[in-house]
């Protein structure tokens, strides 16, 4: 049994200080470092809870300057403000703390700070990483939530103000230097979130394993990654202790590297809910979770038998596979029909459009058409 009281150090490829009270180790790290000016980049939920608090009292003999004002489905207008912000108050560092918004929004204005064309010239998906040239400020990322696992990725999605299309800011250069990561942080967390969270954890674990190509590592990663979530999240939901919620922060961090081999259908059935109804993208995909496994089942029956065995299932097939989500989407209060999140019959035609023209299920084990996603959106409802 490992004890989480104690904090060690791993590199995969981030530096990584995980156990309770890691977060502690932020003010002797930044003066270590010659950083006395860092911009605090936070989502204004986290910004009121006592931790944070406890953080910037801890920071006391530092210059920090919070910015919080960020969309939960971030846009480009919350980067420029905080890119603003950041020369406006002569900042030496960036530091994203919080769940995937946060995350994206101070990676992103950490690429904006040396790199003046337009944000979404850096598109990933439309080669503009090959723009991404000059070093970017001291980066270092704290989670408060166990399910994007944006602390260790090198990617950023933002939205367009107007249309909401999601767009990919990409490098290695965005890296944290370092990430803090202590479940602690994670304790207070109400159900809801702690389900949805999770919920996206598994989803990007899953996705990973299943995706088209040749990762043997991530795929590794990420069968581990399904195996700690099952072993803890009905937990982490229902009677929080320190051992679930540090797994499911474990199997967080490890979805997200595993799913630098790809995502799938899953993600683009979510993003669209996120785009068009500002559904909370771990919901999203917790609901949209055991119809897009079903849909992947066919020809791929060995995949499922490995994740059956990772969920510990007594029967090792794809169908048991899809049985077990809906019933542990039960379990967790999470719901299994896209009515009961506000979807309608009407919104199915422009949701499959968005879908279809989304960046993920390029990598789905097998092709997905427009037509597909309409089916798949119509048996959710």
């Amino acid at each position: 049994m490992i004890d989480f009281h104690i904090i060690r150090q791993y590199n995969y490829p981030t530096l990584i200080r995980f156990g309770a009270g890691a977060v502690k180790e932020l003010p002797a790290y930044l003066k270590a470092n010659g950083l006395y000016k860092p911009l605090l980049v936070t989502d204004p939920l986290v910004a009121g809870l006592p931790f944070f608090k406890e953080i910037l009292s801890d920071l006391q003999s530092i210059s920090v300057q919070v910015f919080n004002e960020i969309h939960k489905n971030p846009v480009k207008s919350d980067v420029l403000k905080g890119g603003d912000l950041y020369a406006a108050s002569d900042r030496d560092s960036i530091i994203g703390l919080g769940g995937g918004a946060a995350m994206d929004v101070a990676r992103a204005i950490a690429l904006r700070i040396h790199h003046h064309r337009d944000l979404f010239d850096y598109d990933d998906l439309i080669g503009g990483d090959q723009f991404v040239t000059e070093d970017v400020p001291h980066f270092i990322t704290i989670p408060t939530t166990s399910g994007t696992g944006s602390e260790v990725g090198r990617s950023a999605i933002i939205s367009e103000d107007e249309t909401h299309r999601k767009r990919i800011l990409f490098s290695p250069k965005l890296l944290a230097k370092i990430v803090f990561a202590d479940p602690l942080l994670t304790m207070e967390l109400p159900p809801f979130v702690s389900a949805a969270t999770g919920m996206d954890a598994l989803t990007h674990n899953m996705e990973a394993f299943l995706a088209k190509g040749f990762h043997p590592m991530a795929d590794g990663i990420a069968l581990e990654g399904i195996s700690l979530i099952n072993e803890s999240i009905v937990e982490a939901v229902k009677h929080p202790s320190l051992a679930s919620r540090s797994k499911m922060m474990i199997a967080s961090l490890m979805g997200a590297v595993a799913f630098q081999k790809g995502l799938g259908v899953v993600h683009s059935l979510a993003h669209p809910l996120s785009s068009l109804l500002d559904t909370h993208h771990g919901l999203a995909n917790a609901v949209n979770l055991p119809y897009g496994m079903r849909f992947n089942s066919s020809g791929f029956e060995d995949s499922f038998r490995r994740i059956a065995r990772a969920l510990e299932l007594k029967e090792e097939s794809s169908q048991a596979v899809v049985k077990h989500l809906f019933e542990l989407n039960y379990k967790i209060g999470m719901p299994t029909r896209l009515r009961e999140i506000g979807v309608k019959e009407e919104h199915l035609e422009i949701l499959s459009e968005l879908a279809f023209a989304d960046f993920c299920h390029p990598n789905n084990p097998k092709p997905v058409s427009q037509d597909d996603f309409r089916i798949l959106y119509r048996e959710a409802i």
